[in-house]
């Protein structure tokens, strides 16, 4: 059986997070020590348009829905590499894209080294049917022209002329999936960023991300200030990213963000009376 969804995020947490970028939201996880601080690498933006020629800079933000593949004939139980793979759990008279939930971002993991896309024009247009808000293929993906016609954010490892069915079979949704060192969870959250990437967040971190990110935001923005006006880097730094609070507040009512500032820091935190 698939994995329960856990409950949507709400409009409030999703306007939050759409005021910053990709970048910060990957320096707040970086502070939290969130293995590659989130960043899913060297994916491409083939929909709405190549990120190289994107002229909008919308973010796009909702919880995961996964959809894991595997070697077509493949034993069952076995990933190509002899591990083990999670029970299969989509039915033989259902197809993988008519499980896409509402309002997810659909992530699809191929197995490496096929050349076989595993999203295309009809995959793509039934996700847009289901309401899916975007779709990361940590894989190939085929039928350009049509994936951009569905105006939804697609990004993926590479393009294809040749169907799913040449190498690869749906084997399982709503299960963890590894994508470039990080660990991609049912509920977590994509934060898809056309300019500079696509971020998850884990679904436990988001609050502590988002007390993070006004502080860190604001301080890089006094060190680009000052950096313009001729300051040094290590000067600005040394200005802006120690973190003040005018009044010591006691240890056991130190918020998340000052523990996490505290243990990790830009430098260290001064309080000042």
């Amino acid at each position: 059986m698939a994995q329960s969804q856990p409950s949507p995020l709400s409009s409030s947490i999703i306007a939050q997070l759409e005021k910053y970028s990709a970048c910060d939201i990957s320096d707040a996880l970086l502070k939290l020590k969130v293995p590659g601080a989130g960043y899913v690498a060297d994916l491409v933006a083939y929909s709405p348009q190549q990120a190289s020629q994107a002229t909008q800079s919308r973010v796009t933000v909702a919880p995961v829905f996964t959809v894991l593949f595997a070697p077509k004939g493949q034993p069952a139980g076995l990933s190509e590499g002899g591990g083990s793979l999670p029970p299969q759990n989509i039915p033989k008279d259902v197809h993988w894209a008519d499980l896409a939930e509402p309002g997810t971002f659909a992530v699809l993991k191929q197995p490496p080294g096929q050349t076989n896309a595993v999203c295309g024009g009809i995959m793509a247009l039934r996700m847009k049917v289901r309401q899916v808000t975007g779709i990361i293929v940590a894989g190939r993906v085929r039928d350009l022209g049509e994936l951009r016609s569905t105006n939804l954010p697609i990004w993926g490892y590479g393009t294809s002329t040749v169907g799913s069915g040449g190498s690869s079979m749906p084997w399982a949704t709503q299960v963890t999936v590894q994508v470039n060192g990080v660990d991609i969870n049912p509920g977590d959250v994509a934060f898809s960023d056309p300019g500079n990437g696509v971020v998850i967040i884990p679904r436990d971190k988001i609050d502590q991300v988002l007390e993070l990110l006004p502080g860190l935001v604001a301080a890089d923005d006094k060190v680009k200030e000052d950096v313009l006006k001729g300051m040094s880097v290590y000067e600005a730094f040394k200005l802006h990213r120690i973190f003040r609070s005018f009044t010591p507040p006691p240890s056991s009512t130190l918020t998340c963000a000052h523990r996490v500032l505290e243990e990790l820091g830009y430098e260290k935190i001064l309080y000042i009376s």
